[in-house]
């Protein structure tokens, strides 16, 4: 009988553990890209999904997945690859709770840390099936199948070693020791090789520019890191990618280069040089800083409203004869420079983020004072060119919903359906669409509300 007690008092207790645990799971992300064939669990992502720990994303063959973190980092996945999402727990309060364990289990994977990663890194872990990877405030790429992972760093640093000793999948945060390698984002042409058995990863040097990438190359519209960066703190620019792609200089997955087991197959090292020296200084070139161009979207106020004045810039923008004559709603009026090329995506749903915004509302009979933004989504889907955008207004006591579907022209403007109580006019800006902007306005019986606002990916 008492052995019988204890067995119960066990499984209660085991029981409530689990329930904890799962208590404790939370959000991990949101999906901000899908294109092809890709899911989380059993069911198809779907843009805007919120991906919880614990959940594993498959890609197929033509199947991209952006995630993005809960502290402003990334996920990437690329075509036949599957990871999981083992936890992701930001303190940002107390940053020694942060907990946050990844694991790719076949393909290949960009990881971008987050905000929460860079003040924790102590407790990141991103596990292969053979290699444990720590973060130095960092973005790389990892390729992998069931016997040989490859590690390539975009900007900070990694820390790389392989499954033995003290240093098991089942552990959290970097295996740090003797057998352990770091690769730096300077060391340019070089990437760290771990296989199955193998403690120590190799450094090794190759003429291919990214050797992770092979068999599923970057889009051109992934975010991009300060590409070269050395410093191991380095911040990284979550803007979609504005130039070409350092990283996309793989082969087009096909059936001749798709592994059995799902994963691209694992290609092989070009003349590979003896492994280098770690304790030689490495020269880096200092990266080149590129002038900032006008922006090629601009809208503003062209009357006087709520107590504040006409802005000069979008009149004067468009009297330079450099912007087009742009487009009006209310009291506001947006602009494009006419010298902008814009390549649209052709597949595709992306999430914006709103970076700007401006508004006024106005009861009837009575004047206009400022408003607010708030609760702001865009999403365009490339492939039937159609935008959902919506957000809320707030001022005077009153909170005003604003919600618009409508048609994305091939030169990228935002276009409202005629009959509609809400007219968007906007624009498209930035190599692949990076970014959006638009102006609206919204009548209803009792209350108008006007606005502009600037979105990017």
């Amino acid at each position: 009988m008492r052995n019988q007690f204890h067995t119960i008092l066990a499984a209660m207790t085991l029981g409530l553990g689990l329930l904890a645990s799962a208590a404790q799971a939370g959000e991990a992300g949101k999906v901000v890209f899908v294109a092809g064939q890709a899911s989380v669990g059993a069911r198809p992502v779907a843009l805007d999904a919120a991906i919880q720990e614990g959940d594993e994303l498959t890609t197929g063959a033509d199947g991209y997945v952006y995630v993005k973190t809960v502290d402003q980092g990334f996920l990437v996945l690329r075509p036949n690859s599957k990871a999981r999402i083992v936890a992701y727990h930001i303190d940002t309060q107390n940053p020694a709770n942060t907990r946050v364990k990844l694991e790719l289990l076949q393909g290949v994977a960009r990881s971008i840390s987050g905000v929460g990663v860079k003040q924790a890194r102590q407790n990141f872990r991103f596990n292969t099936p053979v290699a444990a990877i720590g973060v130095r405030g960092t973005d790389f790429v990892v390729y992998t199948d069931q016997q040989t992972s490859r590690v390539t760093v975009v900007s900070g640093g990694v820390v790389v070693s392989g499954f033995a000793g003290g240093c098991g999948p089942e552990g959290g945060g970097p295996c740090e020791g003797g057998a352990s390698r770091e690769l730096f984002a300077g060391q340019a042409g070089l990437m760290l090789q771990v296989q199955r058995g193998q403690t120590s990863p190799q450094l090794l040097r190759s003429p291919v520019m990214s050797p992770a990438d092979q068999g599923a190359p970057a889009r051109p519209d992934e975010p991009v890191g300060k590409v070269g960066a050395v410093s191991p703190g380095g911040d990284v620019n979550l803007d979609a990618q504005k130039s070409s792609n350092v990283l996309n200089n793989g082969k087009q997955v096909t059936p001749n280069n798709v592994a059995p087991g799902g994963g691209a197959s694992l290609p092989p090292l070009v003349d590979q040089k003896p492994e280098i020296d770690p304790s030689k200084p490495i020269d880096v070139t200092p990266p080149v800083i590129v002038p900032r161009s006008p922006p090629e979207v601009f809208w503003g106020r062209y009357q006087a409203i709520a107590g504040g004045g006409v802005d000069p810039d979008v009149i004067a923008k468009v009297k330079s004869g450099a912007y087009e004559e742009g487009m009006i709603a209310g009291t506001y009026q947006i602009t494009r420079l006419k010298a902008a090329t814009l390549t649209m995506p052709k597949e595709g749903n992306v999430s914006f983020a709103l970076t700007g915004s401006d508004a006024t509302l106005q009861r009837n009979g009575q004047d206009a004072v400022v408003a607010t933004v708030e609760n702001a989504h865009l999403n365009i889907n490339f492939a039937s060119r159609t935008y959902d955008t919506g957000l809320t207004v707030v001022g005077d006591g009153l909170r005003v919903p604003v919600n618009s579907v409508g048609n994305v022209t091939g030169k990228g403007q935002l276009i409202t359906p005629s009959i509609s109580s809400t007219v968007i006019s906007g624009y498209l800006g930035g190599v692949n669409a990076t970014e959006a902007a638009y102006i609206f306005k919204n009548v209803q019986p009792s209350v108008t509300v006007t606005g502009g606002t600037s979105w990017s990916r």
